[in-house]
């Protein structure tokens, strides 16, 4: 690809599948360089953008928060070390394991539920007594519903 090329914000998504109201966004918060504009006033991004753009949705569809990712960002343009980027990439994975913690109780507790529900045409039903019952973290206290 030429380091000439330039490209429109439409192109830009379709190349990247990013929305063009998210790359919008990532211009307004500063994850993406505002690019020169034409005569016309269009946005002319170049293949550094492009480059960036793709490096950004590879960083969401991994789960890194926009935080990290301009951290990310701003250690791919500098004189980075990797421990650097390894000790953001660590802390992320210790969240995306306590969600997949918090997933799999959710899992449990959803098959104990569908377990409980016979699924018929009867108007008892011993899956809503168990979501109207307060849990742990939510309405203690708030008796039930009569």
């Amino acid at each position: 690809m030429s380091s000439d090329r330039q490209f429109t914000i439409g192109q830009l998504s379709r190349l990247t599948g990013v929305g063009i109201e998210t790359i919008r966004y990532y211009e307004r918060i500063g994850l993406m360089p505002r690019p020169p504009r034409t005569t016309g006033g269009r946005r002319a991004f170049g293949p550094d953008n492009l480059a960036t753009l793709c490096f950004i949705k590879r960083c969401r569809e991994l789960g890194f928060g926009l935080d990290d990712v301009g951290a990310l960002l701003r250690l791919r343009a500098s004189d980075r070390t990797c421990s650097d980027v390894k000790s953001i990439a660590v802390r992320h994975l210790e969240a995306v394991r306590v969600k997949l913690h918090t997933l799999s109780e959710i899992e449990g507790s959803l098959t104990a539920l569908i377990a409980r529900c016979p699924g018929d045409a009867g108007p008892e039903c011993p899956a809503l007594e168990v979501l109207e019952t307060p849990g742990p973290t939510c309405c203690a206290g708030v008796p039930a519903r009569a």
